[in-house]
């Protein structure tokens, strides 16, 4: 198993998880057009937000400028095309993303992998433990409470025997279906291809704390997927995880990719 790492502009990679935003000091006009910037993969144009929200440039723009005033977005010049005064590009900051609750989680794990990345002897490798028995202990969590009776069903037995069904690609199938469910109750997005083999992961709950100890965050991320296959009785070798890989997301594989 293995994390490869191509990508290292802060573009690159999946968006923060938005999470019961507290807006204390916008009006909803204002948290209406910073719903829609949240949801963008990149910064955006007046223009483009007008059209998307149907609104007039003039009163979208005079919105933008006062969620720019109280840091919830901030204001960069486009490139340069032509003559001209290049467009302004508009983009929600991390911060407004993110509710105090959340906020103050972020920065705990950030505090946590940072100190697992100092003092640990191989970072990585324990990241990647405490990741697999997180996964395993969600699925355990979710089979005691029933919500995945059906899921067992149709993996046809009991999940967390540790038996891989590699002979039965119907009970694999179902199993990484479940993780990708897992990963989008965990705020993570998904976006899976049709054999749940390789995963976007659009959004990110720990997205601070990744950019600055990618090797422990992204680790307990990948071991978390492991776990959670492993849990289900599933192939659980061989995954990788490609953090920032594009614009909008990671990458993950849930199956070995080939050398």
């Amino acid at each position: 198993m293995k994390i490869i790492r191509n990508g290292t502009e802060a573009q690159y990679g999946p968006r923060p998880t938005p999470a019961g935003h507290r807006r204390r000091r916008l009006t909803p006009a204002q948290s209406a057009i910073l719903d829609h910037l949240v949801d963008q993969p990149e910064p955006c144009t007046v223009t483009a937000l007008a059209e998307m929200m149907h609104q007039h440039p003039n009163t979208v723009r005079e919105h933008l400028d006062a969620l720019v005033a109280a840091s919830a977005a901030t204001r960069t010049p486009a490139p340069t095309t032509g003559r001209g005064r290049p467009a302004w590009l508009y983009e929600a900051t991390i911060e407004a993303r993110l509710s105090e609750d959340a906020q103050e989680y972020a920065s705990l794990a950030a505090a946590l992998a940072g100190h697992i990345a100092r003092t640990s002897a191989n970072p990585a490798a324990d990241a990647d433990a405490a990741g697999m028995e997180w996964g395993r202990d969600l699925i355990r969590t979710a089979m005691a409470s029933g919500d995945m009776d059906e899921d067992m069903d149709d993996m046809g037995g009991v999940a967390g025997d540790g038996d891989h069904r590699a002979d039965d690609p119907a009970a694999e199938l179902c199993a990484r279906r479940r993780v990708v469910t897992l990963l989008d109750e965990l705020g993570f997005s998904p976006e899976a291809d049709d054999d749940a083999t390789v995963i976007r992961l659009r959004r990110c709950p720990l997205l601070a704390a990744a950019h600055l100890h990618p090797e422990v965050v992204c680790g307990v991320h990948l071991g978390l997927a492991q776990g959670a296959l492993a849990e289900l009785g599933a192939a659980s070798e061989g995954l990788t995880l490609l953090p920032f890989a594009e614009r909008g997301a990671c990458r993950l594989h849930l199956t070995a990719v080939p050398e």
